[in-house]
């Protein structure tokens, strides 16, 4: 792409992060050679007044029509089941909500399309810390192991069931909702654990079902997200010592946020590097 043409960047969904992301791309995105191509949302009144009308998508599967250069889904996972590869036919696509990529055939597929289109799968790193080391390790075949635990209030949680009964039951105490394989984890709370998601992509030899996480549900910690990041390496056969690492991640978040506030320039930085890393997934 010459440097004389701004990379057209395609909004789908305008909740908190989507909005910010149009904003931010409206007031800056000149200095960073790129221009609002549209915007979608599934409830169009909430553009009104917001979004100037002729930059707004009303049937997402008129997308092409738009010409954009970068596709950037941050609605619902279903929008990557059924679009994804749709998408990827025809820009950059960067799927801001990775726990579509749980679904195995999506997975497979949308890597698959960006092998054959030449276009770049994004997935945004969000509230995860040290992916490009774990996506290193996993390269270098020296990832053993991976757990990560993600500890919210309780009304920071959008779940399904049946933990989403479970965290009704969690208002008084600390309590483990969920630990095991992240595949299972991301169709019970889709909106929760994108990290997660986030990280089994980075850590692509393990993949959903190797890496574990853990979901804590907390009353005691209103306007905090914890992310605690746990890898296992290598053993050395002589000495029997293992290769290890652990991290924390304190994000402050307004309280019953789903999303913590250090998430939001997270996602912008992802989509600056959003240049074109030839047909793969790229963890940004």
């Amino acid at each position: 792409m010459s440097e004389e043409r701004r990379m057209r960047v395609g909004v789908v969904g305008y909740g908190h992060i989507g909005k910010y992301l149009v904003d931010k791309i409206l007031r800056e995105g000149a200095n960073h050679s790129m221009e609002l191509a549209f915007v979608w949302n599934r409830r169009k009144e909430n553009l009104e007044g917001k979004v100037e009308p002729h930059l707004q998508l009303h049937d997402l599967s008129d997308f092409h029509q738009w010409k954009a250069d970068l596709i950037v889904e941050v609605a619902h996972p279903c929008v990557t089941l059924e679009y994804g590869d749709k998408f990827l036919s025809t820009a950059h696509f960067l799927v801001g909500s990775p726990t579509a990529l749980a679904d195995e055939a999506t997975e497979v597929k949308l890597r698959e399309c960006a092998r054959l289109s030449g276009y770049t799968l994004y997935v945004p790193c969000g509230a995860l810390w040290g992916a490009e080391d774990i996506f290193k390790m996993a390269q270098r075949g020296s990832l053993k192991g991976l757990k990560i635990t993600m500890t919210k209030h309780p009304k920071s949680f959008r779940l399904e069931e049946p933990l989403a009964e479970r965290n009704r039951e969690a208002m008084s105490k600390r309590t483990v909702l969920y630990e095991g394989p992240v595949r299972t984890l991301c169709s019970l709370a889709p909106n929760n654990v994108n990290t997660m998601a986030a990280a089994c992509m980075a850590a692509h030899t393990l993949g959903f079902d190797g890496v574990i996480g853990v979901l804590v549900s907390d009353p005691s910690i209103p306007d905090w997200h914890f992310v605690d990041i746990e890898v296992t390496g290598s053993t050395i056969e002589k000495t029997g010592q293992v290769f290890s690492v652990k991290t924390k991640r304190q994000n402050p978040a307004m309280p019953s946020s789903v999303t913590g506030s250090a998430t939001f320039t997270s996602f912008w930085s992802s989509l600056l590097v959003c240049k074109g890393h030839g047909g793969r997934v790229y963890i940004c």
